[in-house]
């Protein structure tokens, strides 16, 4: 079993850039979310939202019908678009609350030509089958079944301790890889593997997974000079002190908290980066 680097606080506060008189729009970061479907326009609005919330300075939509108008609904600042070609962006998120199952070829003729670009990419739920092969610097943030889908669908067994299992998918998609859970694991293809455990167990609920994909696109997007795994990890550790503070979690093993929703994680962000900064 690899040994897991803890991820702290101060860790985090290393990598959270904060601007200056000399940026602009563009200089603090550009995302684009290639996330959402007819059947899931929430995880178009929350990873919209969260990217926002986190600090990007500029954010494309790309997407048509119930997920476009739900984004422009919730936040008029992103720019919508019904296709990716040729929009400048610093990272990209793609896959959330889409269905593979349901992928047009247009669809995944668009995906690939991202996953084959430059840029990076967070490749999530419904696009993470088409990550193996590809080019671009990619963070695949699987949950616990998702990440057993794509240990098939590169022949593992699936029966290693979970920091052995990411730290070899890693490698073999020669890719950063976030495992999510109550632990989420971040490894890298040369095998480090972080651990952050900050969060509560209250952000175990729907949506909350296409938040920290917009975390992160913002963070990668923001340019800090970091690993992408340690970008990740920053990002999965500012998701979950945002979830303690939603919660009314003080600090770390204090009071229980009480329920929350996806977008109370997402409206605390910018709470959670000034407590991190100050």
């Amino acid at each position: 079993m690899p040994d897991a680097r803890d991820w702290s606080r101060d860790d985090t506060a290393r990598l959270l850039r904060v601007p200056g008189a000399d940026d602009d729009k563009y200089s603090r970061g550009v995302v684009g979310l290639r996330t959402g479907s007819s059947d899931y326009p929430g995880a178009a609005v929350l990873g919209v939202e969260a990217a926002w919330r986190a600090g990007a300075g500029f954010v494309r939509y790309i997407g048509e019908g119930r997920a476009a108008d739900a984004v422009i609904a919730r936040r008029p600042e992103t720019v919508v678009s019904p296709r990716a070609a040729d929009a400048r962006v610093g990272a990209w998120v793609i896959g959330s609350g889409t269905n593979a199952a349901s992928r047009t070829s247009d669809e995944e003729r668009e995906l690939r030509d991202l996953l084959d670009g430059s840029v990076p990419v967070v490749v999530d739920a419904g696009a993470l089958d088409l990550a193996p092969g590809s080019r671009a610097p990619l963070v695949l943030t699987p949950h616990r079944r998702e990440f057993e889908r794509l240990q098939t669908q590169l022949g593992f067994a699936g029966d290693d301790d979970r920091a052995t299992a990411v730290a070899r998918v890693a490698s073999e998609v020669d890719a950063t890889v976030l495992l999510k859970g109550a632990q989420t694991l971040i490894a890298d293809p040369d095998g480090g593997v972080i651990r952050v455990e900050a969060g509560t167990g209250w952000l175990a609920t729907a949506g909350t997974g296409d938040v920290l994909g917009g975390v992160l696109g913002a963070l990668l997007a923001g340019a800090v000079d970091a690993s992408t795994a340690q970008i990740a990890a920053a990002a999965a550790w500012l998701h979950g002190h945002a979830g303690r503070i939603a919660a009314g979690i003080g600090a770390i093993g204090g009071a229980q908290g009480h329920p929350i929703v996806a977008l109370d994680v997402a409206e605390a962000l910018p709470r959670a980066i000034a407590d991190v900064i100050a």
